[in-house]
């Protein structure tokens, strides 16, 4: 079954254009209801949203969707997508939804679900939630209308579990950190959390006012926050995304370490404490020094497709722990059940503290390749699969690299985009092989 609405992460568009307005939104938490309903008798949600001034909106037709299909609610208000899928688990509850659109600008929004266990849900329970989106909805007699009530303390509780997952017998006390929440869901949690195992915290990107989020700040937007690193002279600085399930991260010399990078620190933090990861997930996109890095030190490396989603299911398929990608969305499973910016810039924190080094020291000797990213607009219905000289110049390209780089010809799952990307050693390389195979697309 081809799926109508959902995504490579949940459902998102621009508010007040299908499918994100108010009535589909309650007739998707009906079905999702109906969904749940098969299942259980008296089913119960955890509504989670980011700061946008829609989540209001949003947040309210989902409540009535789903108590008209006899479902209780729990709102938690503004709270990190991690942290939803927390309580989720935690609150036993039977399923977590978040609103949210990410990193994208506040005119977008978005609805992601979690399951009971707090991880992302399967393709054939979104189909099934599509399937009952196409039959009338059955509205339950008023006795049987799902209640809603508030936990006015799901920050707190969040809090306390990223806390947790920091080693008891370390603290961060004498590091001078800057966190930039990108005005989004971890402006009060994330600097919180941070001050509380001892650090001194000051902030920027924590002052959403529902129409600021992500705007010029937060991991997509990181200068701000090398700007505010070099100024107050910090030790590091911590940039999340606005549901704050991807990391960023500045050290003092304003040098910005993406998820490719932190992921190899936490691989390596793990095998000094002797628990060697059997294996390691990463995506299509992530820099061939990390497998190059990894594949030196006995550890497999794998390639999942691009989404945090996706790296999940090659994890749980495989027993391992660890996986992430360069954009930042890093799993540790020992720790969390999802990607989790906070409690990976923990991990990353720890490491440094454990061993008395920088994060730089921590990387030394581990140099990303030279990457190119080329987006090539398609024209409408345009077959790039079937250009033949496509196919040739990504041959000759490939022939050229050999074991030195490589190449990613993708189209985008959001936009009418091919994505070409070309890694090497040599920068000017990467650049020229992956200019002359966009040509080929451009001009067809």
């Amino acid at each position: 079954m081809t799926r109508q609405y959902f995504g490579t992460d949940g459902i998102r568009g621009t508010v007040g254009q299908p499918p994100i307005t108010p009535d589909f939104v309650l007739r998707l938490a009906h079905a999702v209801g109906r969904v749940l309903k098969k299942t259980e008798n008296r089913p119960r949600v955890l509504i989670g949203k980011d700061t946008r001034i829609s989540g209001y909106m949003l947040e309210s037709a989902l409540e009535s969707g789903f108590n008209s299909a006899g479902v209780d609610v729990v709102l938690l208000g503004p709270l990190p997508t991690p942290g939803v899928a927390y309580l989720t688990r935690a609150q036993r509850a039977s399923l977590g939804v978040v609103i949210s659109a990410s990193h994208n600008a506040y005119a977008d929004n978005g609805i992601k679900f979690f399951s009971a266990q707090g991880t992302k849900l399967s393709d054939e329970w979104e189909e099934a939630v599509e399937a009952a989106l196409e039959e009338p909805p059955v509205w339950v007699d008023s006795a049987r209308l799902g209640k809603a009530r508030r936990l006015n303390d799901a920050a707190g509780r969040y809090t306390e579990f990223c806390k947790s997952t920091f080693a008891y017998d370390l603290g961060l006390h004498g590091l001078k950190l800057v966190v930039d929440a990108a005005h989004g869901a971890a402006y009060q949690v994330a600097p919180q959390v941070f001050h509380e195992l001892g650090a001194d915290v000051s902030s920027i990107g924590c002052s959403p006012d529902g129409l600021n989020i992500n705007k010029n700040v937060g991991a997509t937007h990181p200068q701000a926050l090398i700007e505010a690193v070099t100024k107050q002279g910090a030790d590091y600085g911590i940039a999340l995304d606005g549901d704050a399930d991807r990391l960023q991260l500045v050290d003092a010399s304003g040098r910005l370490f993406n998820g490719d990078e932190l992921l190899y620190l936490m691989v390596m933090e793990r095998i000094e404490r002797g628990e060697k990861p059997e294996g390691v997930v990463g995506t299509l996109m992530t820099n061939k020094a990390i497998e190059v890095a990894l594949r030196a030190k006995g550890i497999e490396f794998v390639r999942a497709k691009v989404g945090d989603r996706y790296v999940l299911e090659e994890l749980d398929k495989r027993g391992w722990l660890l996986g992430g990608e360069g954009s930042g969305h890093l799993l540790a499973l020992d720790r969390h059940t999802t990607g989790d910016g906070i409690v990976s810039a923990l991990q990353v924190l720890q490491a440094c503290v454990r061993s008395g080094r920088t994060v730089a020291q921590l990387l030394d000797g581990v140099t990303l390749f030279p990457q190119t990213l080329v987006n090539v607009r398609l024209a409408e219905g345009q077959d790039w699969s079937a250009n033949a000289e496509l196919a040739a110049e990504t041959e000759r390209a490939e022939a050229e690299l050999g074991d030195t780089g490589r190449v990613l010809i993708r189209a985008s799952g959001t936009e009418p985009l091919l994505r070409v990307m070309v890694e090497a050693r040599d920068a000017a390389q990467a650049e020229a092989c992956a200019r002359r195979i966009a040509s080929t697309i451009e001009g067809a």
